[in-house]
C-alpha cells in the first residue's frame, strides 16, 4: 500500500462517519417532529355514575366488554299502612330480576323480569360520545332502546283483554346527557319516550314524553348519595291526578364486585314503562323502602 494515500483514506472515513452521525442527528429531529403533529391519546373520564341505574332508571354508564352483571331489585309496600304492615316491611313487594351483558365497552344489551304486571323487558344500549379530562368534550351521551312486554294474563268476563299478542308490547327510548364536574358530583339529564300499543284506559294516548334528572354525590372511595326524579310532560291520561311523578333518594356501598343500593322512593313498579306513566304512589304518603343489589362477572378468559 502507498503509504501517501493514508491521508486521503483518513479524510475519506471521517467524511463517512460525520455523515452518518448528522444523518441519525436529522432522523431523531425529523421524528420528533412527526410526535409532535401526531394526534394525543385522548383520556375519557370514567365512573360518572357508579353503575348503570341510579334506582329506577338508567345511567350513561355501560359495562365493560365481556362483562355479565346479574341484578336483583326490591320495593317493599309503603310506610303509610303503618306498624301492623311493619312500615311495609310485610308487603306488598315487587321484585324483578335480570341479566345485562356488554358487548364491547360502548356497547351492552339486558332482559329482565318484574313481577308486577310480570312485564318483561330487553333493551340495547350504547355509548355514543364520552367526556374527556381536556375538556375537549364536555359531556357524555348514551342511547337506550327497549322493548317491554306485558306478560300477566287478563281476562274480562271470560275475554283476554289483550286480544293479540302486539297489543301486550310497549317501546321506550332515551337519551341520557351526564356531565362529571369533579371527583365528588355528577348530574344526568334524559329525555324519554313510551309508545304503548294498547293503552292500559280507553281514553289514554298511546304516546307520552317525560323527563329524568339524575345525580350522585361522592361522600368516599365507596359510598355514595344518589338521587332521581321523574317528571312528566305530556298529558297522557285525563285521569292525570291519580298518577305521580317519582322522587327517590339512595344511598350506595361498593363492596367489591357488588353495588348495593339502598333508597327511597314512590315508584312501586320496576319496570320503566310502568313506572313513568302509571305510578299512583305520591311523595307525601307513598314512599316506600326498596335496594338494589348488582354482582359483575367476568366472561372473558385472563
Amino acid at each position: 500500500m502507498d503509504y501517501q494515500q493514508l491521508p486521503a483514506m483518513k479524510q475519506k472515513l471521517f467524511s463517512l462517519v460525520f455523515l452518518l452521525a448528522t444523518s441519525k442527528i436529522v432522523a431523531q429531529d425529523l421524528l420528533a417532529e412527526v410526535d409532535k403533529l401526531s394526534i394525543p391519546k385522548k383520556d375519557y373520564t370514567i365512573a360518572t355514575f357508579k353503575g348503570t341505574r341510579v334506582v329506577n332508571f338508567q345511567t350513561i354508564e355501560t359495562l365493560s366488554k365481556g362483562t355479565l352483571e346479574v341484578r336483583i331489585a326490591h320495593r317493599f309496600g309503603s310506610f303509610s299502612t303503618g306498624s301492623t304492615n311493619f312500615w311495609g316491611l310485610d308487603g306488598p313487594a315487587t321484585i324483578q330480576l335480570r341479566i345485562d351483558y356488554a358487548i364491547t365497552d360502548r356497547l351492552m344489551v339486558g332482559v329482565g323480569r318484574a313481577s308486577d304486571h310480570k312485564m318483561v323487558d330487553s333493551f340495547i344500549k350504547y355509548r355514543i360520545l364520552r367526556q374527556t379530562t381536556d375538556g375537549s368534550m364536555p359531556i357524555s351521551i348514551t342511547g337506550l332502546a327497549s322493548v317491554n312486554i306485558d306478560s300477566e294474563p287478563n281476562s274480562l268476563l271470560g275475554v283476554d283483554y289483550y286480544q293479540y299478542f302486539n297489543s301486550r308490547l310497549a317501546y321506550m327510548g332515551t337519551a341520557m346527557v351526564a356531565r362529571k364536574f369533579n371527583s365528588k358530583f355528577s348530574l344526568q339529564i334524559s329525555p324519554v319516550f313510551i309508545h304503548y300499543n294498547f293503552v292500559q284506559n280507553l281514553t289514554d294516548r298511546n304516546d307520552m314524553f317525560s323527563v329524568v334528572g339524575s345525580a350522585r354525590y361522592k361522600f368516599t372511595k365507596r359510598t355514595a348519595l344518589t338521587m332521581e326524579y321523574m317528571q312528566r310532560v305530556t298529558p297522557y291520561s285525563v285521569n292525570m291526578s291519580q298518577y305521580h311523578n317519582v322522587l327517590s333518594i339512595g344511598f350506595d356501598i361498593e363492596t367489591g364486585g357488588h353495588v348495593f343500593q339502598v333508597f327511597v322512593t314512590n315508584g312501586y313498579s320496576i319496570n320503566e314503562v310502568r313506572t313513568i306513566p302509571y305510578t299512583t304512589s305520591n311523595f307525601s304518603n307513598g314512599m316506600m323502602l326498596g335496594f338494589n343489589l348488582s354482582r359483575v362477572f367476568s366472561t372473558r378468559s385472563k
